[in-house]
């Protein structure tokens, strides 16, 4: 086995699900000859999670025993901590058709066609409690919260078992910063970086994320800045001008040799505290020390505490994480500091905070006005200003 550099992955072993060389030849012969299932979006990007060691120690989607600890205790059977459910659905229609040890073919589908992914070993075909899932991994049941709609919406029955990568997924974006696991360790490893932090965004970055990541940097070594760009909500601001805003602020304001920027290529579940504890375990795969998690990480309306992401690492003993989580507190601009602070640094009142909703951001953005520069850098404001009067003229258009 090859040696992985940095902090040991989650269970020990980074995973590594795909094939290569003559054996890869030979699968993609046998594969299609084999049921197909063509999965949804939210499923290929965990094949490839899966496949090249990110969600480590998982080397396929859960079975029932492991499905069922992991939504009752956010333990796998094995006692490791794991928050999420990583399952394949399926309808019954599908699962009529095969049976428990037959081997699938799971497909992508593109504007092309669908297109081969990879095979699975189906150990398992079970039902589940979506209502259940729901409350206990979401927090909630209401089909207004969008993780919970995607649940509902979903096949009846689970496919448990083990998956084997015969090709990266069709269309991949922004490949220049996709960095498999055990590529982002070499990297760390290379610039000398002993402790890296983490940071997970599905927004662009603002003047309280910049003040959160620098204060970071000052006890590690290198940062790696890691916006997760597979799927979102719809009115999520796309991930290509989310890049743009991104590679703007590193170009003016970070040093370069500090800061490696990735994709993380996973579905948004917006399931909170567990997302939480779920992203910072996937960064400790990538090799990351540290991982920071800012007030309602994960979080979407009003289902989740202010700081229940950052409170529910109490559960857990720190060797169980293996990360070091970094608390923060909400980041804003103070007139009276003249610079960004939190409560716990600035001493002046809430007369002299300056900070706006992002609700509020998005509606000036909207309009086509810039934020200030107290919130965001100009040059990042711009990139967004674009971005939204170019959504608008694709709303026109259809």
């Amino acid at each position: 086995m090859p040696t992985v550099p940095g902090i040991k992955p989650h269970g020990g072993v980074l995973v590594n699900c795909e094939l290569r060389g003559v054996a890869r030849e030979g699968a993609l012969e046998k594969a299609v000859t084999l049921p197909k299932l063509v999965l949804s979006e939210v499923s290929v990007s965990d094949v490839e999670l899966i496949a090249v060691g990110a969600y480590s120690p998982l080397n396929g989607f859960m079975g029932r025993a492991d499905y069922e600890s992991v939504v009752e205790s956010m333990h796998l059977t094995n006692g490791l901590v794991w928050s999420l459910p990583i399952t394949l659905p399926v309808d019954r229609e599908f699962a009529g058709g095969i049976t428990e040890g037959d081997e699938i073919a799971l497909y992508q589908a593109t504007d092309e066609g669908e297109y081969l992914l990879a095979t699975m070993q189906v150990d398992e075909i079970y039902p589940y409690d979506k209502k259940r899932e729901a409350r206990e991994v979401y927090r909630t049941t209401e089909e207004a919260h969008p993780g919970v709609a995607r649940l509902y919406a979903q096949g009846d029955l689970l496919l448990g078992g083990p998956i084997t990568l015969l090709n990266r997924p069709a269309g991949q974006e922004f490949p220049e910063f996709r960095y498999d696991p055990i590529q982002a360790r070499r990297i760390f490893a290379a610039n000398g970086w002993r402790r890296i932090v983490g940071f997970q965004t599905r927004n662009p970055i603002h003047r309280a994320h910049e003040y959160i990541q620098k204060a970071a940097l000052e006890i590690v070594d290198g940062l790696f800045l890691h916006p997760l760009v597979g799927m979102t909500k719809d009115d999520d601001i796309p991930a290509d001008v989310r890049m743009k805003s991104y590679q703007a602020i590193l170009r003016d304001y970070y040093p370069a040799d500090r800061v490696l920027l990735g994709v993380f290529p996973a579905a948004m579940r917006y399931a909170g505290p567990r997302e939480a504890i779920f992203h910072a375990l996937c960064r400790k795969n990538y090799g990351c020390t540290h991982f920071i998690v800012g007030r309602d990480h994960a979080g979407v309306g009003k289902y989740y505490g202010t700081y229940d992401a950052q409170l529910i690492f109490d559960q857990f003993e720190p060797e169980e994480i293996g990360i070091i989580p970094l608390f923060f507190e909400h980041a804003f601009y103070c007139n009276k500091c003249e610079a960004v602070v939190t409560a716990k640094t600035c001493p002046h009142g809430q007369e002299n905070w300056f900070f706006l909703s992002g609700t509020q951001v998005r509606e000036m953005l909207l309009r086509g006005e810039t934020p200030p520069p107290q919130i965001t850098r100009p040059e990042v404001a711009q990139i967004l200003i674009e971005g939204y009067k170019a959504l608008r003229g694709e709303d026109k258009k259809g």
